[in-house]
């Protein structure tokens, strides 16, 4: 079983997905962590995003995998964990710019497709249910209000020991999905088929719970038809 959850920044995805993940006991692909993982190598090597050649070798001599299960999922890069540097305010101020670049793009797609063959997976992004599995099984697209994604970026990036105003990371994530909405390549959209969950005013418990019932739905469903 694929199930794909799309969305802007700060909807909950990120965290919803690895806990459906942990509670149905299969893979969680991170695909944001990829692309903060490469975002955070250019940032270290001084690769600008409109540099061709040098964001091909950074894709050609990059290795991204994933160890552990949620909560204690680690990203790895090169051989290095990374889990706690792609979450920088310096990653998340620049990764929109890596993500619009389609050699970046033509081969995350391909690696995460590659990781998700054969497993269930639940796989989170912005394209997730689009391009990268557009036959998942299940389909979510998350969205809420602004003010309400701000709040919890405000509180993520507080327990990294970073202080922002409720006014600056509103700007930041309005910036955000400016540009993840207008890329040409991939941009973030709601599949035809995915059901819109707005969660503003919901508990990561109830996204969470929301999800599995589906999937737990989904399976009983396919288990009776093959008796």
């Amino acid at each position: 079983m694929i199930i794909a959850i799309d969305g802007p920044a700060g909807s909950g995805k990120s965290t919803t997905a690895k806990l459906v993940a942990g509670a149905l006991k299969i893979v969680h692909l991170d695909t944001g962590a990829m692309y903060r993982a490469i975002t955070l190598k250019c940032l270290r090597e001084n690769v600008s995003f409109n540099d061709e050649a040098a964001l091909s070798a950074i894709m050609r001599n990059t290795a991204l995998s994933f160890t552990g299960s949620p909560p204690e999922m680690k990203v790895w890069m090169d051989g290095n964990d990374v889990s706690a540097a792609i979450r920088g305010d310096e990653v998340t101020s620049n990764v929109s710019d890596y993500c619009a670049v389609g050699l970046v793009r033509e081969k995350l797609v391909q690696l995460q497709r590659t990781m998700g063959q054969g497993k269930s997976v639940v796989c989170e992004g912005r394209d997730i249910g689009t391009v990268v599995f557009p036959g998942a099984d299940l389909k979510f697209f998350m969205v809420a209000s602004l003010e309400a994604r701000a709040e919890r970026r405000k509180a993520d990036f507080a327990r990294m020991g970073v202080e922002k105003s409720i006014d600056e990371l509103k700007s930041e994530i309005a910036e955000r999905d400016r540009k993840d909405s207008s890329r040409q390549l991939s941009p973030l959209c709601k599949a035809d088929d995915a059901e819109q969950i707005d969660t503003t005013v919901m508990t990561i418990e109830q996204q969470v719970r929301y999800i599995v019932d589906k999937a737990n739905k989904l399976s009983r469903v396919r288990q009776r038809a093959h008796m």
